[in-house]
């Protein structure tokens, strides 16, 4: 009976490592805002609320580098009240910087941006290891980390935009739009995602495979900051 568990438990710990696999390597090809939306985007003059509303939680359903950070945030977050204040802090941090970024004209590399955006992945599953003081010897502010990282997730989204060349006619509710339908569907993912964990932290081995579990997550990240690196320095002609 012990040897069907351990099978059971074993099957699902490979289903998940295979789904994180999966949504890093479709961010590589279908994080960025192509297609008819793309289409949609250069031809749109004037509000578009809802269709806005649709494209920005579409983006974030679909931005596995944004949900792989979260699922990072909430991995040992057992009370409701502790996943609000941390998704409210990233909420915060990514919202100042893509209306900033659209609105404001602010401008970086955006393969530089994905790459510390990668690299927020892997800091919080090194963080979920125990890695800052089992090797460094200290533990850094996670609140401040979260906030600093959305800052980043936040331009990252506001450099896919930024590619298009947007109409300034309704632009500011359009913006506005796109990121209410970011937060929607944030909601909707960490929803599915808070429903996942608290199921498998009723299961016997949820500890002891969180360890193996955030070093795949973290292998994700090193993925993505290995691939947008690549593209910064190795440009396609």
């Amino acid at each position: 009976m012990n040897a069907i568990l351990e099978t059971k438990r074993r099957s699902i710990l490979a289903v998940l490592t295979l789904a994180l696999a999966a949504g890093a390597g479709a961010v590589l090809s279908a994080h960025g805002v192509s297609g008819k939306d793309a289409v949609y985007l250069q031809g749109l003059d004037g509000r578009a609320i809802l269709p806005l509303m649709y494209l920005g939680a579409k983006h974030m359903v679909t931005g596995y580098d944004h949900l792989l950070f979260l699922v990072g945030v909430i991995f040992f977050l057992y009370r409701l009240k502790d996943v609000v204040q941390y998704v409210s802090l990233f909420t915060v941090g990514h919202s100042l910087t893509l209306l900033a970024g659209v609105l404001g004209g602010i401008h970086a590399n955006p393969f530089i941006i994905d790459a510390i955006i990668g690299f927020s992945v892997v800091y919080k599953a090194f963080e979920n290891m125990d890695g800052f003081r089992r090797f460094l010897g200290f533990q850094p502010n996670t609140r401040a980390a979260v906030l600093v990282f959305g800052l980043f997730h936040g331009f990252g989204l506001a450099t896919k935009l930024q590619e298009f060349a947007l109409s300034p006619n309704g632009l500011v509710a359009n913006i506005v739009s796109f990121n209410v339908g970011v937060e929607i569907g944030q909601g909707l993912a960490l929803t599915a995602i808070l429903i996942a964990l608290t199921y498998w932290r009723t299961r016997a081995g949820f500890l002891r495979h969180a360890f193996a579990t955030n070093g795949v997550v973290m292998a994700c990240g090193f993925l993505l900051v290995g691939y947008q690196l690549s593209g910064y320095f190795l440009p396609v002609p």
